[in-house]
C-alpha cells in the first residue's frame, strides 16, 4: 500500500456482554442450532462458518467495557498509521482496538490473518484479489473444512 487509506473487507465478528456466560450459551444455544463453541476464561466463541459471535462474561464492571466489533481490512498497519495520525488512542493489549469519537469500540484485523473469506469474484470486484491468507488462517479453515486441500486460500 502506497499512501492509500486502507480498504474495509468485512466484519469479522460481533462480541456481546453478558452477565451470566452459561445462561448466555443456553440462551443461544435454545435459539439457534450452534456448530461449535470455542472458549477462553471467560469468553465463549459461538462459530459461524468463517465467522464468529463472541460472548464477554463481565461481573462488577460497567458496560461497554469489551463490547465491540471487528472490521476487516486489507492493511492493518496502514490503519494504526492512521489512526496514529489523527490523534487516536490506540487501547491497550496485544490487538488493534480503538474508540471512535462516540465510544464506540472498535477491534481491527487483518483479513489475512483471519477465517472470514470473500469469494474470489467479491475480491476481484472489490480490487483485492492479491490478498492471500496467511498460514495460521489457511490451517484453521483446513481444520474445519472450509477450504478444499489443493485450493489457494
Amino acid at each position: 500500500m502506497t499512501g492509500a487509506l486502507p480498504r474495509l473487507v468485512g466484519i469479522n465478528h460481533v462480541a456481546l456482554e453478558v452477565t451470566d456466560l452459561e445462561a448466555a450459551l443456553a440462551f443461544y444455544g435454545a435459539t439457534f442450532e450452534l456448530a461449535g463453541i470455542d472458549r477462553e476464561p471467560g469468553i465463549a466463541f459461538i462459530d459461524m462458518g468463517d465467522q464468529f459471535l463472541a460472548l464477554n462474561e463481565v461481573v462488577g464492571r460497567s458496560p461497554d467495557e469489551v463490547r465491540h466489533f471487528g472490521l476487516v481490512v486489507d492493511d492493518k498497519p496502514a490503519v494504526r498509521a492512521a489512526l496514529e495520525a489523527q490523534g487516536v488512542e490506540i487501547l491497550p493489549g496485544s490487538r488493534l482496538d480503538f474508540l471512535d469519537p462516540w465510544g464506540n469500540r472498535i477491534q481491527v484485523v487483518d483479513y489475512r490473518d483471519i477465517q472470514f473469506t470473500k469469494a474470489p469474484p467479491v475480491l476481484r470486484g472489490m480490487g483485492l484479489e492479491h490478498l492471500r491468507k496467511r498460514e495460521r488462517a489457511i490451517q484453521e479453515l483446513h481444520a474445519k473444512g472450509l477450504v478444499d486441500p489443493g485450493a489457494p486460500a
